[in-house]
């Protein structure tokens, strides 16, 4: 670290400035981008995780493997960097808590416990008053029975911990099949939430300073397959008063977990136009991937900003653009055809290093702008199917 790196900074905060290290809990292909935005700033980049050659080593000064209830390693780990944040919400609250100690950790503790589980987030945005779908917290197959018969099928009843595309998810569409569910999902706490046929869902990505300063992107639309995020684009194409309504609500819940780092605010837009916080990423998002192309400040470099008291930057968007995912699947029978997809002038190939490419396994993703959202739509998928010729 040079003697410059840390500097004060407005309301005596403090600047950690190029030249120091940041550390990354969790090695996937978010701190990847994470650390090449942090290197283009002048930082370094320390990742630990239990993973070895991993997406985020790979690009790092330092990948440490170790688990992540090893507190002995997290301390070490702490010792060498100026600040700690995530790429990966589902750490242990005794390792934050370990790191804590030693540097500061962005975002804190307290936020990420909030998030990263379904039940304590659903409590706390009805808490505070934002809109949520009705739902409820059951942790036997008496109140999921119970919860069924108050909410009214159809719902969907999903674990309150570790679930992601879609995992740890099944829809009711009546009350008999509550012990089927309780089988498949239950077991511990589960959240049963009112199933709400959907206009679209969206998503909101920000970001808040040191300094208590908010930048937050367009809202994006998403569309998935087989509940894995499949393609986005941006802006989304919903009414003009629900897009500013969900920019307002992300910036508030930001305020009222004193957040610092970024954000990901899901979304679902009914076919009667209310609007649902459907959940939180305590980190940057896959639909934000785009922002690295067609955004003024990436979500990445956003991520960097925040945690280390530089101020934020613009998150205006360039041009209506358009990201797709790249699965496993498209590895299946040979090589994805990448000259054919690069043979798009204006479509960008980001891989993430993985060396196993299997179903369902997010490999990396294209980006593609335009004049307008449909045209970037249209782009990014004839580039995708391209792969495939």
């Amino acid at each position: 670290m040079t003697l410059s790196a840390v500097q004060r900074s407005g309301a005596g905060a403090r600047l950690i400035g190029p030249g120091a290290t940041l550390g990354v809990l969790g090695s996937g292909q978010l701190g990847r981008m994470f650390t090449i935005a942090a290197r283009r700033l002048g930082y370094r980049v320390h990742t630990f995780s239990p993973d070895q050659d991993t997406p985020t080593g790979q690009v790092a000064d330092v990948e440490v493997t170790a688990s992540y209830e090893d507190l002995d390693k997290l301390r070490s780990f702490a010792g060498q960097v100026q600040v700690v944040t995530f790429e990966f919400e589902n750490v242990p609250t005794v390792a934050v808590e370990a790191i804590s100690e030693i540097v500061p950790v962005r975002p804190s503790g307290a936020a990420l416990y909030t998030a990263q589980q379904r039940g304590r987030e659903k409590a706390f945005l009805s808490g505070h008053g934002f809109p949520t779908v009705p739902f409820a917290r059951v942790d036997s197959i008496e109140r999921l029975r119970d919860a069924v018969a108050r909410i009214g099928p159809p719902v969907v009843v999903k674990t309150a911990a570790f679930g992601y595309d879609g995992k740890g998810q099944r829809k009711m569409t009546q009350a008999g099949e509550v012990d089927a569910a309780w089988q498949s999902v239950g077991g511990a706490e589960v959240v049963v939430e009112k199933f709400i046929n959907l206009q679209a869902e969206i998503s909101v990505i920000a970001a808040r300073g040191l300094d208590g300063s908010v930048e937050e992107y367009v809202p994006f639309e998403n569309r998935h397959s087989h509940h894995i995020l499949d393609v986005t684009t941006a802006p989304a194409l919903i009414a003009p008063e629900i897009a500013a309504r969900a920019r307002d609500i992300a910036r508030s819940i930001l305020e009222q977990l004193e957040y610092i780092g970024v954000l990901c605010v899901e979304f679902f837009v009914s076919t009667e136009n209310e609007l649902f916080v459907n959940e939180l990423a305590p980190r940057p998002h896959n639909s934000g991937h785009l922002t690295v192309d067609a955004a003024v400040t990436s979500q990445f470099e956003q991520q960097v900003r925040a945690i280390t008291g530089l101020p934020l930057g613009s998150a205006e968007l360039l041009r209506p653009a358009a990201m797709a995912n790249l699965l496993g699947d498209l590895w299946t029978d040979s090589e994805p055809n990448w000259a054919a997809a690069c043979a798009f002038p204006d479509v960008k190939l980001h891989l993430y290093g993985k060396a196993e490419p299997r179903p369902g396994r997010k490999m990396g993703h294209l980006t593609a702008m335009g004049k307008t959202v449909h045209e970037a739509q249209e782009r990014v998928i004839a580039a995708r199917d391209a792969l495939l010729l």
